[in-house]
């Protein structure tokens, strides 16, 4: 006779990663500016049309001009990141320095402009999201979220297994947490951390966004998709799109209701119509694209290019909602 039973925890699957991206066989689109070594995480701002990428050795928050290119200040980190969010139009933007167990906060405008502040959080911080006033960190190996407010902690909730990508849901009111061990979306209450919906998400999700009508979208990184949920009436998946070639890097660009997705294993970003979603351009990009921004008010791309440490800046033909 036999029987059936789970894995140990050590024997489950780990967390998805990015393809290893081959040599481009294209030049990429647009201009490409050099940054620094390992660029990883950017976010760009529409009131300041600043763009923020992190760097490593040394860990660094360099800030350019998103119009020009050209770079304007280098901010030291504790700790390099991997994400990077925004709290608001004007900053701060929010860095998730893994390696020091601590989220840092870099104004954009004001008297603090480019002064860095540092909150201890849980251990190795992957991704955070603001929330109104809150601030939710997602701490990879606590299995947790660090809920902050006004440079203080406030809260602690735990969560799936590796938290690692972030986004606010719903009306605001609410936190979507991809856990990428357990391969599941969780969708909490901001105010009381009550959990309001869990579901599978895919073969190993990595990257969220969400817009403003109850739309969670995931790249499901190992299952070569991305996968779209709704938050209203309960968590649930309606959409799965193929997207071979590891979708990894996502941006959301609301204004166009247009989506961007990098897929690291062909050096290509993908735009899509949110409305379907589906795909209305194609652009070769620079070597290992693993995250992209956009700047909403000019519609304008921002790729890394973590092998020769650069920022690709694309500006997309199309304008128009419709594709």
């Amino acid at each position: 006779m036999t029987g059936c039973g789970s894995l140990d925890e050590d024997r489950t699957p780990k967390a998805a990663e990015p393809a290893r991206a081959p040599t481009p066989r294209e030049a990429p689109a647009g201009e490409v500016v050099r940054v620094g070594p390992l660029p990883e995480g950017v976010v760009a701002d529409t009131r300041t049309h600043t763009v923020a990428v992190g760097v490593r050795d040394p860990d660094e928050l360099v800030l350019l001009d998103g119009r020009s290119g050209r770079v304007t200040r280098r901010v030291e980190l504790p700790a390099a990141p991997r994400h990077l969010q925004l709290a608001g139009s004007g900053g701060p933007v929010l860095v998730p320095a893994e390696r020091a167990d601590a989220l840092a906060e870099v104004p954009l405008v004001g008297p603090a402009q480019g002064r860095l502040r540092e909150t201890a959080v849980g251990a190795q911080p992957h991704d955070a999201t603001a929330v109104g006033d809150r601030v939710f960190v997602g701490d990879e190996r606590g299995d947790t979220v660090t809920v902050l407010e006004k440079g203080r902690q406030v809260g602690r909730f735990a969560v799936a297994r590796q938290p690692g990508g972030l986004a606010p849901a719903g009306d605001g009111s609410q936190v979507a947490v991809v856990s990428v061990r357990d391969r599941v979306v969780e969708l909490f209450d901001a105010e009381t951390f009550k959990r309001l919906g869990k579901v599978n998400a895919g073969v190993g999700p990595t990257h969220v966004v969400s817009d403003d009508k109850q739309h969670l979208y995931v790249t499901d990184t190992a299952g070569d998709a991305l996968l779209v949920f709704r938050t209203d009436p309960e968590l649930r998946l309606v959409r799965r799109l193929a997207m071979p070639t590891s979708p990894y890097g996502i941006a959301l660009d609301r204004r166009r209701e247009r989506l961007f997705v990098t897929l690291t294993g062909t050096n290509r970003l993908v735009k899509l119509w949110t409305k379907g979603p589906r795909t209305v351009a194609n652009h070769p990009t620079v070597q290992q694209p693993d995250t992209v921004a956009v700047d909403e008010t000019t519609g304008r791309a921002f790729i890394t290019g973590r092998v020769d440490g650069v920022l690709q800046l694309l500006d997309p033909a199309d304008r128009g909602p419709e594709p």
